[in-house]
């Protein structure tokens, strides 16, 4: 196999971070939790569904939005992911802007649903291939969806994971913080560290993200990277060499 693109690092680690689920939803502009989610159900023979919003093929719903905001609800969704302008320690995210609400310095696209999203699905993972204190800070600007809920507040969903360009992180909901799992390779604890707005926990031994096997590189680039074709063509062309149709 050829070396290993940091696009199939991430999708792998996703993938692996997927687990035993039965449905794994993926939102607009997500083309590496797309890639993870067919890799996913290429080694499971069928299992998870997956469902990405803008597929006509692999889509469980067929009114977008609609069907993903009830199915969650119901429990019949497992995994899902969520991004933001800004992510801080506690796995807050921000996707509405920076600054003043009515004259504010950036603007983001929107929660779109992501707070409640956030409470009812039992596995979100979060996703940022920016990892700087811009991105990664103390406190987000503002709260489109919390990560964590006082006690006395039941609560289904929340954060498992934050994996970035240079890391992975853990979240431990008992500690409501980060903890660093591992470093991705040609990166270390010292650059996270000096790259990271937030405090996180980070233990005695370290590890290097493990970078994917030759069968899952196989099953990305002769199974997965044809079927995402459909919905990210630039991103398959890009990284996998699929032809544009």
């Amino acid at each position: 196999m050829t070396s290993v693109r940091p696009e199939e690092l991430l999708a792998s680690v996703v993938a692996d971070l997927i687990g035993d689920a039965r449905h794994v939803a993926v939102g607009n502009a997500s083309p590496i939790p797309a890639t993870a989610a067919l890799l996913a159900r290429a080694r499971g023979n069928g299992r998870p569904y997956v469902s990405l919003l803008q597929s006509r093929k692999h889509n469980f719903f067929t009114s977008g939005g609609v069907e993903l905001f009830d199915c969650a609800g119901q429990g019949r969704i497992d995994v899902f992911f969520l991004s933001g302008g800004e992510i801080d320690g506690a796995g807050n995210i921000n996707l509405v802007g920076i600054g003043e609400h009515d004259r504010p310095k950036v603007r983001f696209p929107g929660s779109f649903g992501s707070g409640y999203l956030y409470y009812v699905v039992p596995k979100v993972i979060l996703f940022r291939t920016e990892h700087s204190r811009r991105t990664l800070v103390p406190k987000v600007s503002f709260v489109s969806a919390t990560g964590t809920s006082p006690d006395n507040v039941y609560r289904h969903g929340g954060p498992t994971a934050l994996i970035t360009n240079r890391c992975l992180f853990a979240f431990d909901r008992a500690k409501k913080r980060f903890r660093l799992a591992s470093v991705h390779p040609g990166h270390s604890v010292e650059e996270v560290v000096e790259h990271t707005g937030f405090d996180f926990d980070t233990p005695e031994h370290v590890p290097v993200t493990p970078a994917p096997n030759g069968q899952t590189l196989r099953l990305m680039r002769e199974v997965v990277a044809p079927e995402l074709a459909e919905v990210y063509p630039q991103f398959a062309q890009k990284v996998f060499g699929v032809p544009s149709s």
